[in-house]
């Protein structure tokens, strides 16, 4: 028994309006993609549901991309016609294997945003000064830059876990996994000015341990070292939006860039798996892509 794709198309609607409640926004776009789906089966002389195979799947979706809809635009629109297979198998026993055997387009991957070294510079300038905040601010900018930490680590930071001696502090990261993390000159110049100059005078008579305070003496907060980056941005008059881990990107990027090895960044990182380190030398490349295509006489 042939299956009429509109009559199909007439029950689904009706089905996720009214026995599955759905929106009418959620209805609408429903209706949108597999009206749309309909229209290419006309196109391709198709009547019937059951004459619909891998194959004309494939070109539908072939047709989605080349018509230059977003991926996920796409992967929406696969959805929504899969679904309306499942109905017209439940309902009229239409194999809906076509639909099913395909994947949804992988999701474009967002590289992480980073600043250059100039730009890192611009911001180290930014916060220089020789008053309380000044000092702690440019404290907390050297000690993200110098070992790539997380906000929520930077701030659970104590006293007791920078050992100025080796160059390293102690962090608590994710699962509660403890990690030690070197840090250079400039960092242990700039912490040992703030804790010796700043730090005291900013706890006036607050008494705990942790290394980073607010202009009150209690324990700096995730918002407030944001609250702190964002006016950082300001004096530099740098125009991107900035958010604490374009910081640890930029450490990441930076050491990638000038010969680092993944797996020593992957532990200064923190980062349990390698995958999740590897997105930083997708970054490089395009550094070094763009750097060529800029540069070089005949790019």
């Amino acid at each position: 028994m042939a299956i009429q794709p509109l009559t199909v198309r007439d029950e689904y609607i009706t089905y996720i309006r009214l026995e599955r409640n759905y929106s009418s926004h959620t209805v609408s776009e429903y209706t949108t993609d597999i009206d749309a789906f309909l229209s290419f089966l006309a196109v391709e002389g198709i009547t019937d549901l059951n004459d619909v195979t891998y194959t004309e799947a494939r070109l539908y979706v072939t047709s989605l991309y080349d018509s230059g809809l977003a991926r996920t635009t796409i992967s929406r629109k696969i959805s929504s016609v899969r679904s309306l297979f499942k109905f017209a198998s439940s309902r009229y026993g239409v194999t809906d294997n076509a639909f099913k055997s395909l994947h949804h387009p992988k999701k474009q991957e967002r590289l992480p945003a980073f600043f250059y070294e100039d730009e890192m510079e611009q911001l180290f300038k930014a916060c220089e000064g020789t008053d309380n905040k000044s000092l702690r601010d440019y404290a907390i900018l050297e000690m993200l830059y110098a070992t790539g930490i997380r906000v929520s680590e930077l701030i659970s930071i104590e006293l007791e876990d920078i050992d100025n001696h080796l160059g390293i502090v102690l962090v608590m990261g994710k699962g509660k996994k403890e990690r030690y993390i070197p840090f250079g000159s400039f960092a242990e110049e700039a912490l040992g000015t703030y804790t010796e100059i700043s730090r005291p005078k900013l706890m006036k008579q607050k008494k705990h341990d942790k290394l980073f305070v607010n202009l009150r003496g209690d324990p700096l907060t995730d918002r407030g070292v944001r609250h702190i980056l964002s006016s950082m941005m300001e004096r530099a008059s740098l125009h991107s939006k900035i958010y604490p881990h374009m910081i640890r990107h930029s450490f990441a990027t930076h050491l990638l860039s000038n010969g680092a090895d993944m797996r020593t960044v992957q532990e200064l990182l923190g980062h349990s798996r390698l995958s999740s380190t590897q997105v930083y030398t997708h970054i490089t490349k395009e550094h070094l892509r763009d750097t060529y295509m800029n540069t070089h006489p005949r790019a």
